[in-house]
């Protein structure tokens, strides 16, 4: 049985009794029209080599992998498709639901993102946005839309990829945007559950770039554990939506926007879990806490996107003076993109890092890398998207040894792909 539906009922009911709904015409709902349903899909070329990728139970940063790490493998992939209905209750209400068939899940279709949205007319320059339900945190400066989609790219940034993996949150979140003159000012607190795993794939995979995106009913693979937790202690798979201790966790966003062109936020996310939960399939909790700084500098054409972010996860019980899991994460990217008519051309670079001091994950378990993306966007239409990516991953981790793979591994890929909207 899905854990966590306790959460959900509890949104709801805050979404329907803290919400004072006004007495508005008919003419204010929409269900089913064409404006409130949309379907996407993703089709790709993909080229790649390097060593078995993370969705194979191996150790790989990207999404696909090659039959042998000698050999460059081109193949046609029907990576995604996904159905989003946005009705409209009244003036101020809406719904977001997000139903997505995705190459490699769990399930044949599952629940990408699904939750209420408020927004009151308030006088002035004041605007305020409430939601409540299943949803990613607004960490991300690459992901937009309902689908949560990258724009400009095919695969997100080791951060953005980390978010849209594990850091998914069933919550109620409250933003209030104030505009002063040509500033704009503005600040997010939400409390949230479900999300108690957040940290087992950086603890035991390390970072990865990709675009598989968590779902409320679906697990991830893990790479091969080591001795300690391969014995009857951690799953194979872990479960980003799940609730284990019912303790709230929360996060806070601060945005800054002094000129047009100037955009600054900061964000503090800390899950509250209690790393000695466990359920009797052996999803543990993990306490999970980090922050972010980015920046988005728009001039003309040209747009730079920078982005850091520092955290920590641990897990399991004390042993002397350390827990069996205690992993601290850092990564930054900078991304430029120059706009054109009716496309784009991006460049990316980035650096990521683990640094594993557990007492039964310990320093092999550490990594370090870096990835170059290079990528091209070209819109034909409102219907179609044409996108060619080439990403190179260069990582170091110790513990692939212990499956026979040389520390140093580097991976190529290369992806065409036509996106589509309906």
């Amino acid at each position: 049985m899905f854990r966590g539906w306790n959460w959900l009922r509890g949104i709801g009911a805050v979404a329907l009794v803290a919400s004072p709904l006004p007495a508005l015409a008919q003419s204010a709902t929409e269900l089913f029209t064409p404006e409130t349903v949309a379907a996407n899909g993703y089709v790709r070329i993909v080229g790649t080599d390097g060593e078995t990728s993370w969705l194979d139970d191996g150790y790989g940063k990207t999404r696909f992998d090659a039959a042998s790490a000698r050999n460059f493998r081109l193949d046609p992939e029907a990576v995604e498709a996904d159905v989003v209905w946005t009705p409209r209750f009244t003036w101020g209400l809406s719904g977001t639901v997000v139903a997505i068939a995705q190459q490699g899940q769990e399930n044949v279709v599952d629940l990408s993102e699904a939750y209420l949205t408020y927004k009151p007319l308030l006088a002035g320059g004041t605007k305020l946005n409430v939601r409540a339900g299943l949803f990613w945190p607004p960490v991300s400066l690459e992901h937009t839309g309902p689908e949560w989609r990258v724009r400009d790219t095919i695969t997100p940034s080791a951060i953005g990829s980390w978010i849209g993996e594990e850091v998914k949150v069933g919550g109620v979140e409250a933003n209030v945007t104030r505009t002063i003159g040509a500033q704009r000012l503005s600040g997010t607190f939400a409390i949230f559950g479900l999300n108690d795993t957040a940290g087992t794939l950086l603890a035991f995979r390390g970072w990865a770039l990709h675009d598989e995106k968590a779902v409320a009913f679906g697990t991830q693979p893990l790479p091969p554990l080591n001795p300690f937790f391969a014995a009857d202690v951690q799953a194979t798979r872990t479960r980003p939506a799940i609730e284990l201790d019912n303790r709230p966790g929360w996060y806070a966003k601060l945005g800054w926007t002094p000129t047009p062109w100037l955009d600054l936020q900061a964000v503090h996310y800390d899950n509250r879990g209690n790393p000695e939960a466990v359920t009797p399939t052996l999803q543990w909790g993990w306490r999970t806490r980090f922050d972010t700084l980015g920046t988005v500098l728009s001039l003309g054409d040209w747009q730079v996107r920078a982005q850091g972010m520092s955290g920590r996860t641990m897990m399991g019980f004390p042993e002397g003076d350390r827990l069996w899991v205690d992993t601290r994460f850092r990564s930054g990217y900078v991304m430029t993109t120059r706009n054109f008519g009716r496309g784009s051309a991006s460049l990316r670079a980035e650096a990521f890092s683990t640094t594993s001091l557990g007492s039964e994950l310990g320093r092999d378990w550490s990594e370090n890398g870096w990835a170059l993306t290079a990528a091209a966007r070209r819109d034909i239409g409102k219907t179609w998207t044409v996108l060619v990516e080439a990403l190179h991953v260069d990582s170091r981790k110790d513990a692939r040894a212990s499956v026979g793979l040389t520390p140093d591994q580097d991976q190529t890929q290369v992806q065409l792909a036509l996106r589509v909207h309906l």
